[in-house]
């Protein structure tokens, strides 16, 4: 077998593997994140260790309903790499500070969901952003 043909059908398996499941894990990534920011900064979350305070709960059920109702469904792009900005703004700027936050934790408390979010970041995934010069 030539070198390129091998080539060629590794990347396409690696592909397949990455983007396997790739909806549940972006559910889990930003329900984690969440979680995390969560618990270090808002201390009215009660005494239960699993339980989010109104704010993230409601910005919680807001994020699962926009991966839900992504267009692109399994081709889904990572919301930082997608053309179609379909969170308000307001909620944009929530999860912006949720990610800059519990981004670098990840990687120490859950580092594989960590790395697979930088994979599929790193992976090109739907169309183009289209080009903001005009021309």
């Amino acid at each position: 077998m030539p070198a390129s043909s091998y080539d060629s059908k590794t990347s396409i398996l690696f592909f397949k593997i990455i983007m396997k499941d790739r909806l549940p894990r972006e559910r889990k990534t930003i329900r984690v994140m969440i979680n995390l920011f969560c618990r270090d900064n808002h201390a009215d979350r009660g005494k239960a260790p699993a339980a989010l305070c109104d704010e993230c709960r409601e910005l919680l059920g807001y994020a699962m309903k926009r991966i839900e109702r992504c267009s692109y469904g399994e081709e889904k792009p990572t919301c930082a790499n997608c053309p179609i900005h379909c969170y308000k703004l307001d909620r944009r700027e929530q999860v912006r500070s949720v990610m800059r936050y519990a981004g670098p934790r990840m990687i120490r408390r859950h580092p594989v969901l960590a790395i697979r979010h930088l994979i599929d970041g790193k992976t090109n995934h739907g169309p183009p952003r289209p080009s903001k010069r005009k021309t």
